[in-house]
């Protein structure tokens, strides 16, 4: 059985195209100054792994990291 993924934005190459935000608004927010963080933990329900690999595909900086636990 797969483990869980998480997901894990890095900050000092976020940019804050916000792509990842428009692409999965439930596992990204935006902070003040409009770069991107994961929600919560990271951590990415079953249902929304695509979702996950899109914004990470689309982000201009390759900012996401997503990792299984």
């Amino acid at each position: 059985m797969a483990g869980k993924l998480k997901i894990k934005v890095d900050p000092d190459k976020c940019q804050g195209h916000a792509r990842c935000k428009a692409l999965a608004p439930e596992l990204f927010e935006l902070d003040e100054f409009g770069n991107a963080h994961e929600v919560g933990d990271g951590s990415v329900p079953d249902a929304l792994v695509e979702k996950a690999h899109l914004a990470r595909s689309n982000c201009p900086e390759f900012a996401i990291d997503i990792t299984e636990e």
